[in-house]
C-alpha cells in the first residue's frame, strides 16, 4: 500500500476518511468512479439517526423493528431453489436458445428427435450447474446454521445468561470473554482494564493481524451492569458499509458523549489480551458492518469470451442461412412436385387407410415451409455448442489448480499459496499491455527500517550507525524492544545529555515527537521461557508508525504504556506520564496528525507530523528561516535516496489558547451533525505556527526479484504504470533501483497547480515526444510502441495536475502522451485518481490492463482495470479480497503472466475454436444430407447419437487438452519473454483463424459425406448403417485433428482421445442393440465388412491430409515465434537451448477503441 507519509496507510485511507474527507476527490475518466464510501463518510442528521435505549430491547425496537441477530448468507431455500437456480441459469442466452429447440421438438408437426432425446443435452448442462449451486448452498446453509447457533452472554433480569446468537436484539447488553468473537456491532461499556481499553483483531474483518485498540468512556467504565441499572441512550448512525467509520452520542446521567470508530467493536473481530468487555448491541444480523461488506468483488468477464460472442452470432447467422437454404429448396420441390405428392411413396399427402382419403401430415405449401425452416433449426442446433460453457468452466477450474499447485506462486516468507479468486478471466492473463502498480508493499517489502533524522537543521545520517535495541527495567520488568534499529553514535549520545543545551533540547522534543505523535500500542510479548527479559512488541496500523516507535526507544525514549487518557515513556530510564488531551488523527485533507499533550512539567504542547508539503504550510516561517532551508535540503537529500520522509514540528499552548481548543474539541467531538467539518477546522487551528523540529528518513527496501520482474514484462511488450502516494523524488529513486526507470529514458515531468498550466505541459510533452520519435528517425508509418522501443520516454505527473486533467478535455492529450511513453509514473495520487488513470487507458484501448497493490487504497483501482491482482502483505487483506488472483510477491507476476498465462490464453483460444469445428462439421454432415434427401429432413444419425455427440463422445478430450497442454516449456517463456507477445497479436484466437477454421470444417464435412456415399452408391445399405458409418468418421476424425495439434502428450492424453473413440464404438453398438431404437442392428450389419472401415480410413486421410498439408508449408515458410521456439525445444538439447537466440517479431500496439 502505498502513501504520501507514514500515516497514508490504514488509518489514512480508511479509517478517518469518514470523519474528515469533505472535499470531493477528482479521479478521472468519466464513470471510473468506484463506491467506495459509505453513510459514514457523510454527515448525519436526526432524521438519519437510530436510537438505541441501553438495557431496553422492547423500547429500541419499538418505533422501528431492528433486523434480528440471525444471518443468512445462502441464496436459496428448499421451495425456492428450483425456479430461482433456473432463473439464474437462464441468463445465458444460449441456453434460452436449446430451451426453445427442445419446446419446437415437442410439438407433433415439428418432432425430428424423440421428445425426451431432445431435451437431454440441455437437462444434462442445467442439471450439472444445479447440483454444483446446490452443493454450494448447502455449505452456506450450514456454515449459517453454525453461526447463528453459537452462545454469547446476555444480560437478562440483571444476570448474564447464555444466548444464542440469533436471538440477540439492539439494545441488549453482552459481555464478551478473552478469545470470543463479537457476534453482533457492539458500542464498548467497560472493560477487564482499569482504563476501560479493549484489544481486539479484525482478522476476520478486513485482513489486518495487528491488534487495534477500543476505548470505553469514562463515565461507563465502573458501571457493573449485575449490580446497578445502566440506562441510557445512543443516537448513532444508520446500517452503513463503512467499517474505518463510527458517529453516535450517547447519553448517560445527563451527560452527553461523542462515540467514534474507536469506540465500537464489530461483528467477526475477536477479543484479545482482555479478560472481559461490555457492551451494547447497536447493529444486529444483516445490519452490522462485517454482512453488509460481504457482497464480494464486482464479477468480471474474459475479453476473449466477449470476443467468442461475435463468432457465435456469425455462426447463428450461418445456421439460419442453412436452414433458409433447407426451407427454400423444399418450397422449390413442393411446388415442382405438387400435382404428384398424393402418389409419391415417400411423400404421401392422401391417406387412405380409412375410407375416404384425407391429407395426412400436409398442411398447405405457405406452412410447410415454416414448419420445414423451424425442423431444420431442430436438426442442426448443435452448431451452438451448448457443451463449450460447461466446458470452459472445468478447463478454467483445472487450470485454476494448477496455478494454486505451482510452487513458483508459494510465497515461503508469509507461507501463502497462489489465490485465484475468480475463475472467469484465467485467460486474459495471457493478453496483458499495461501493468498498474502500486509502490509501497507492491514492489517494496513495506518493512520500514528507520535510517537517520534532521534534528533543527543538523544531518544524521553520514556518520557509522551501529543496531541496538538494549533492554530497559521498567515497573520491575526488564523490557527489550522487539526491532533492532540502525542508531547514529552522535545522535545517541546527544539524546542521553538531557536538555540541558539547546541543540539537546531539541533532540530531547524530536525523540518525544517520535515515541508520543502516534497510535501504537505496547505489548508485552508473552512466551514460555524463565527469562527476565521480555519483548516489547509496537502493534500499529501502519508499519511507520511501528519503524518510528521503535527508533525513539533505540534513542531512549520508550512508549511503554498507552491508554486512552494517557502514555507512559520511560526516558532515558526515567518512568513519565503524558496525559492525552486530544488526538486528531491523519485525514487526506490535511495529511497529517498531531496529539495535544500535558506533560510533566505542567506544559500543554501539540506535537503535529506529517508530509512536507502539509507542514511547511503551517510552520512558522519567519522564525528560524535556516533551520528551515536546511531541513529542506535533506528532505531532498532523503527522497533522492528513496528514503519515505516526514516533517515534525511543535507548538506549546498557554492556558488560553488551550482552553479555547479544549471547548472547540469538546463541541466538535460531540456534534452528530457536521462532526467532520467541526473536527478539521479545529485541527487546522491548532496546527499552525509551529516551530519546526525535524524530519525522519524510513526506508522501504525493494522485494526480491523486482527489478528482474519489471524488465521481464518491458522485453514481453507489457507497459509498467507505477501509481504511488510518495513524494516525487522518492518515486523517481525507487523508479531506478526497480529499473523501471532507466539512464536512457527521457523524462517528462509534469507539475501544474492549475488547468490551463496543465494544458501547456502536456502540449509541450507532446511537441518533445514526437520530436524524440523525428530524431530516432521513426517515420509515421510505425506505431508509437515502436518509438518508445528506440527511444523511450518516462512521464512522470503529480497528483495535483491529475486533478485538473482527469475528468476534463485534457483527458485526451494525457492519454495520447501516456501511449507515447514507455513508463508512466503519477506521484502524490490519490486512491480514486488511481482509479481514474486505470479508466483512462481501459476506456480508450482495445489493450488488457491489469491493477496490482496490497493496500485499502488499491482496491478501487483492483476492480476497475479488467484483471486484479492483490498482494498478501503487511497492510491487511482488502486488496485480496477484491482481487481477482492473489499472490505474495511482486516477482511472481512473471510466471502467472509470462507461464501461466501465456498457457490458459493458447489453450482456451485453440479450444473454442476447436468446439466451434468440432460441432460444425457434424452439422453440416447432416446438412448435405438433408440435401440429398429432398430437403425431408430425415436422418441418418440416430437422435441419440445426436444428442450424446457434444457430450459423451467428444467433449472429455478438449477438457483435457484444455487444462494439461503446453505449447512450450516453462523454462523458453521464461527465458524469452518476448513470446507473450503472442497474445498481444491475438494469435491463438482472432478473425482470420475464425474462417479458415470454418473453411477446413467444410472440406472436411464434404469428405466425410460423400466417400461412404459414392462406396456404397451401388449397395443396397440402409440409412441407419451408413448413420454409423457417418457417427464414427466424424468422432475419429475429430478427435484425431485434436490429436493433430497438441503439443505435450502424457498418458491422460492418449486415454481420452483414444477412449473417446471406442467409448463412441461402444454406445453406438448399444443404441443399435436396443430393438425399440430404429436401425436395429445396422452397426453389426454394416461393420463386418472391409469396405467399412476402408471408408474411416479413406475419410481420415482425405479429410486430414490438406490441413496437415498447409500446416507445413505455413510452418515452414512463415513461422510465427512460438513454432521456432518449439523447433528450437524439440531439436535441441537443454544446453544448446540455453546459448540459443531466437529473433521474435515486434509487438505492435493494439488499435484504440
Amino acid at each position: 500500500m502505498d502513501s504520501q507519509n507514514p500515516f497514508e496507510g490504514e488509518i489514512s485511507l480508511n479509517r478517518r476518511k469518514g470523519e474528515n474527507s469533505v472535499r470531493e476527490v477528482r479521479h478521472g475518466s468519466r464513470g471510473g468512479d468506484i463506491e467506495l464510501l459509505g453513510l459514514s463518510h457523510k454527515e448525519i442528521g436526526d432524521d438519519d439517526a437510530r436510537l438505541v435505549y441501553l438495557n431496553d430491547p422492547v423500547k429500541s425496537n419499538e418505533r422501528y423493528e431492528f433486523a434480528g441477530n440471525s444471518i443468512r448468507t445462502s441464496k436459496y431455500s428448499v421451495f425456492s431453489f428450483l425456479p430461482r437456480n433456473l432463473f439464474r441459469q437462464f441468463h445465458r442466452v444460449a441456453y434460452i436458445y436449446f430451451l426453445i429447440i427442445a419446446v419446437l421438438n415437442q410439438l407433433p408437426q415439428l418432432a425430428v428427435f424423440g421428445r425426451g432425446a431432445s431435451i437431454m443435452p440441455l437437462a444434462f448442462v442445467l442439471s450439472v450447474t444445479a447440483v454444483k449451486d446446490a452443493y454450494e448452498d448447502w455449505r452456506r446453509h450450514r456454515s449459517d446454521r453454525v453461526e447463528n447457533n453459537r452462545l454469547a452472554w446476555v444480560l437478562v433480569d440483571d444476570e448474564f445468561q447464555q444466548k444464542k446468537w440469533k436471538d440477540i436484539q439492539v439494545g441488549e447488553i453482552l459481555k464478551i470473554q478473552a478469545n470470543e468473537t463479537f457476534p453482533c456491532d457492539i458500542v464498548l461499556l467497560s472493560t477487564s482494564e482499569p482504563t476501560g481499553v479493549a484489544f481486539v483483531q479484525t482478522v476476520n474483518l478486513d485482513g489486518e493481524s495487528n491488534l487495534k485498540t477500543r476505548y470505553a468512556k469514562q463515565e461507563t467504565i465502573s458501571k457493573i451492569p449485575e449490580e446497578e441499572m445502566i440506562n441510557g441512550l445512543i443516537k448513532c448512525e444508520r446500517p452503513n458499509r463503512n467499517i474505518y467509520g463510527f458517529q453516535a452520542n450517547m447519553e448517560v446521567e445527563g451527560k452527553r458523549l461523542s462515540l467514534g470508530p474507536s469506540n465500537i467493536l464489530l461483528r467477526g473481530c475477536e477479543l484479545k489480551n482482555t479478560a472481559w468487555a461490555i457492551g451494547v448491541a447497536v447493529y444486529c444480523g444483516r445490519e452490522t458492518k462485517a454482512m453488509l461488506n460481504s457482497s464480494g468483488a464486482p464479477s468480471k468477464r474474459s475479453h476473449l469470451e466477449t470476443r467468442m460472442n461475435f463468432e457465435t452470432i456469425i455462426l447463428s447467422l450461418f445456421l439460419t442461412l442453412l436452414c433458409s437454404i433447407v426451407s427454400i429448396c423444399a418450397a422449390v420441390w413442393l411446388r415442382h412436385r405438387k400435382d404428384e405428392l398424393d402418389i409419391l411413396p415417400f411423400y404421401r399427402r392422401k391417406d387412405f387407410a380409412h375410407g375416404a382419403p384425407q391429407n395426412f401430415n400436409y398442411y398447405g405449401w405457405g406452412l410447410e415451409i415454416i414448419f420445414t425452416f423451424l425442423m431444420s433449426v431442430i436438426v442442426f442446433q448443435i452448431m451452438i455448442p451448448i457443451s463449450l460453457y460447461i466446458s470452459m468452466e472445468l478447463v478454467r477450474v483445472g487450470q485454476a489448480y494448477f496455478m494454486i499447485r505451482d510452487m513458483l506462486l508459494y510465497d515461503e516468507e508469509s507461507n501463502s499459496r497462489f489465490q485465484c479468486r475468480s475463475l472467469n478471466i484465467n485467460e486474459d492473463l495471457g493478453q496483458i499491455k499495461y501493468v498498474f502498480s502500486d509502490k509501497t508493499g507492491t514492489l517494496t517489502e513495506n518493512k520500514m527500517e528507520f535510517q537517520c533524522a534532521s534534528i533543527w537543521g543538523v544531518d544524521y545520517s553520514g556518520g557509522r550507525t551501529i543496531s541496538r535495541n538494549d533492554p530497559v527495567q521498567v515497573d520491575g520488568k526488564i523490557l527489550q524492544p522487539k526491532m533492532e534499529v540502525k542508531v547514529d553514535p552522535q545522535l545517541l549520545e546527544l539524546s542521553r545529555s538531557g536538555k540541558d543545551t539547546k541543540g539537546a533540547k531539541h533532540v530531547h522534543d524530536f525523540l518525544l515527537a517520535l515515541a508520543a505523535c502516534n497510535t501504537i500500542v505496547p505489548l508485552v510479548v508473552d512466551d514460555t521461557s524463565d527469562s527476565p527479559v521480555k519483548l516489547l512488541d509496537y502493534q500499529g496500523e501502519s508499519p511507520d508508525e511501528q519503524a518510528l516507535a521503535y527508533a525513539a526507544a533505540a534513542y531512549g525514549f520508550m512508549l511503554t504504556e498507552r491508554t486512552s487518557g494517557h502514555i507512559v515513556i520511560n526516558i532515558q530510564g526515567e518512568r513519565q506520564r503524558f496525559n492525552v488531551l486530544g488526538l486528531h488523527e491523519f485525514d487526506s485533507d490535511r495529511k497529517r496528525m498531531s496529539v495535544i499533550l500535558g506533560c510533566p512539567d505542567k506544559t500543554v504542547k501539540v506535537f503535529v507530523k506529517g508530509a512536507d508539503t502539509s507542514m511547511f504550510s503551517v510552520i512558522d516561517r519567519s522564525l528560524n528561516t535556516n533551520i528551515i532551508h536546511a531541513t529542506e535540503a535533506h528532505l531532498q537529500t532523503y527522497s533522492s535516496m528513496g528514503l519515505r520522509t516526514l516533517v515534525f514540528g511543535i507548538r506549546e499552548l498557554n492556558n488560553s489558547e488551550f482552553e479555547q481548543w479544549h471547548l472547540a474539541f469538546e463541541a466538535a467531538s460531540t456534534a452528530i451533525i457536521g462532526r467532520a467539518a467541526l473536527l478539521r477546522k479545529v485541527a487546522n487551528n491548532v496546527e499552525n505556527s509551529l516551530t519546526i523540529l525535524g524530519a525522519s528518513a524510513i526506508e522501504d527496501k525493494l522485494q526480491q526479484g523486482v527489478p528482474e520482474a519489471i524488465e521481464s514484462l518491458r522485453t514481453a511488450g507489457i507497459k509498467a504504470w507505477v501509481l504511488t502516494g510518495d513524494k516525487q523524488e522518492t518515486a523517481i529513486s525507487i523508479g531506478y533501483s526497480s529499473k523501471l526507470l532507466t539512464s536512457k529514458m527521457t523524462s517528462i515531468i509534469i507539475n501544474s497547480n492549475s488547468k490551463q498550466s496543465s494544458r501547456r505541459s502536456l502540449e509541450d510533452a507532446l511537441v518533445t515526444s514526437k520530436k524524440l520519435t523525428i530524431t530516432s528517425g521513426i517515420t509515421h508509418n510505425t506505431g508509437a510502441s515502436d518509438a518508445a522501443a528506440v527511444n523511450p520516454v518516462a512521464l512522470i505527473i503529480d497528483g495535483t495536475s491529475l486533478v485538473h486533467i482527469l475528468d476534463s478535455e485534457l483527458e485526451e492529450l494525457l492519454f495520447e502522451l501516456a501511449t507515447k511513453c514507455s513508463v508512466v509514473l503519477c506521484c502524490r495520487v490519490a486512491p480514486l485518481q488511481k482509479a481514474g488513470i486505470v479508466a483512462l487507458v481501459k476506456n480508450r484501448t482495445r489493450d488488457m490492463t491489469l491493477a496490482i497493490g496490497d493496500g485499502a487504497n488499491d482496491v478501487s483501482m483492483i476492480q476497475m482495470a479488467d484483471v486484479g491482482v492483490g498482494i498478501s502483505g503487511r497492510e491487511g487483506q482488502q486488496a485480496v479480497m477484491a482481487s481477482d488472483f492473489a499472490m505474495g510477491q511482486f516477482r511472481f507476476l512473471v510466471p502467472l503472466l509470462l507461464v501461466h498465462g501465456h498457457w490458459n490464453y493458447q489453450r482456451m483460444g485453440y479450444m473454442i475454436l476447436y468446439n466451434f469445428y468440432r460441432n460444425a462439421v457434424f452439422v453440416l454432415v447432416l446438412f448435405w444430407y438433408v440435401i440429398f434427401t429432398s430437403f425431408t429432413l430425415t436422418t441418418a444419425i440416430t437422435e441419440w447419437s445426436s444428442m450424446l455427440y457434444s457430450i459423451i463422445y467428444t467433449a472429455l478430450p478438449t477438457i483435457v487438452v484444455g487444462i494439461l497442454d503446453k505449447d512450450l516449456s516453462r523454462r523458453t517463456l521464461l527465458k524469452y519473454p518476448q513470446l507473450y507477445g503472442a497474445g498481444h497479436r491475438q494469435e491463438a484466437y482472432n478473425t482470420k483463424l475464425f474462417w479458415l477454421t470454418m473453411i477446413d470444417t467444410l472440406w472436411q464435412s464434404v469428405a466425410v459425406f460423400s466417400i461412404p456415399l459414392f462406396a456404397y452408391w451401388a449397395s443396397s445399405i440402409d440409412g441407419s448403417s451408413i448413420g454409423d458409418l457417418w457417427t464414427l468418421a466424424v468422432v475419429i476424425l475429430v478427435n484425431l485433428h485434436l490429436a493433430m495439434d497438441i503439443s505435450r502428450w502424457s498418458w491422460i492424453t492418449h486415454a481420452v482421445i483414444w477412449g473417446s473413440i471406442i467409448a463412441t464404438f461402444i454406445c453406438v453398438t448399444i443404441i443399435d442393440a436396443v430393438p425399440i431404437f430404429s436401425g436395429y442392428w445396422a452397426i453389426f450389419h454394416v461393420a463386418k465388412t472391409e469396405l467399412f472401415w476402408l471408408c474411416l480410413l479413406a475419410i481420415v486421410l482425405a479429410a486430414l491430409i490438406p490441413r496437415y498439408v498447409v500446416k507445413f508449408l505455413y510452418q515452414y515458410y512463415s513461422p510465427c515465434d512460438i513454432q521456432i521456439a518449439r523447433e528450437a525445444e524439440k531439436f535441441r538439447s537443454p544446453r544448446e537451448l540455453r546459448n540459443t537466440k531466437i529473433e521474435t517479431n515486434p509487438i505492435l500496439g493494439s488499435p484504440h477503441r
